[in-house]
């Protein structure tokens, strides 16, 4: 196996899929010629050639009008956005119509998509570079969102996004794009959509989280007094939810602490509290504690690790949630 950081488990998945099926095509800003902002394509157009690997003009919603039309006439395209704050151009194709073509066609028709997209903070981007909106598609019926963190995850789960029929955005946690490395098989395989992975087994609370945050949770796990045991689950994805995995998890601890970076308010912490006072009410020990963002924009350099979740914020929920 090779020993790969999560950019290459990305690349590797995009050219593997390439090779094995012509109609895989890459769009988006500089994909081509430079390889991506992040350099995940990086390559590619050389391997390719450039009717299967597309420079385009700078259009977040030419892009995504352009890879539906690719999509809904056979191919399976994989637009790529450069920054998560680029969605909101391409907000109105991917919504009112990426996601409602199998609805509104009674079947006759699907979108077999995916929207490459870097998220979240903790590099210094400027304004629009740090966000993490995956509440707001989450909440979109007819589009499935996958946020792996781990370069293993991301291999198998963007092969299962681009073999999808129908609109996946895929985003890519930009902090750990190059972090760390895993190994990594070489060989194709896939990571079922919807099936959140059990990182660390627990009795005494669950923690749930995904993307980047996955590693702020260990960190403070590693923190917290020998004698407590943490179940933490990453998502993996975030819509279809893996509500059964959550549940049975939080079923056995009695608490939990959900860790994520978006703003608090309406994010999906909530509908993850929400779920688990349906599901396991009289199992619960305590209240459900969020980690989260605050209700502010992503601010600037200066204050951007103050803004985030970071293991010392964690480490205190889980105290104040196993003393309640």
């Amino acid at each position: 196996m090779a020993n790969l950081t999560l950019v290459q488990a990305i690349t590797l998945a995009l050219q593997q899929e390439m090779e094995k099926d012509e109609r895989v095509v890459l769009l988006g800003e500089d994909v081509g010629l430079n390889g991506g902002v992040f350099r995940v394509t990086e390559g590619l157009q050389k391997r390719f050639g450039p009717d299967r690997v597309i420079d385009t003009p700078l259009s977040e919603s030419g892009i995504m009008g352009t890879a539906i039309g690719l999509a809904m006439a056979g191919m399976r395209s994989i637009p790529e956005i450069q920054f998560e704050g680029f969605l909101g151009p391409a907000y109105d194709q991917l919504v009112n119509h990426a996601a409602r073509y199998r609805s509104r066609t009674r079947g006759a028709v699907t979108v077999p998509m995916t929207v490459r997209v870097p998220v979240g903070g903790g590099i210094h981007a400027p304004e629009l570079h740090s966000d993490s909106p995956e509440a707001i598609y989450a909440h979109s019926p007819g589009i499935k969102v996958v946020m792996p963190c781990t370069p293993r995850d991301a291999k198998g789960l963007l092969i299962s996004a681009i073999r999808d029929p129908d609109p996946v955005i895929f985003f890519e946690p930009k902090r750990v794009y190059r972090s760390f490395r895993e190994e990594v098989p070489e060989d194709e395989y896939t990571i079922p959509i919807g099936q959140a992975k059990v990182v660390n087994e627990g009795t005494d609370l669950t923690v749930v989280t995904w993307g980047a945050t996955v590693f702020q949770c260990l960190e403070a796990m590693d923190n917290l007094p020998e004698d407590v045991s943490i179940e933490l689950v990453d998502l993996r994805t975030i819509y279809p939810l893996d509500v059964d995995t959550v549940v049975q998890s939080v079923q056995k601890t009695g608490r939990c602490v959900v860790v994520h970076e978006a703003p608090k308010t309406a994010g999906m912490g909530a509908e993850i509290s929400a779920l688990i006072q349906e599901h396991c009410f009289l199992h619960l020990k305590a209240p459900v504690q969020r980690v989260t963002g605050f209700d502010t924009m992503m601010p600037y350099y200066k204050l951007e690790l103050d803004y985030l979740p970071d293991a010392k914020k964690i480490g205190e929920s889980v105290m104040q949630t196993l003393a309640y």
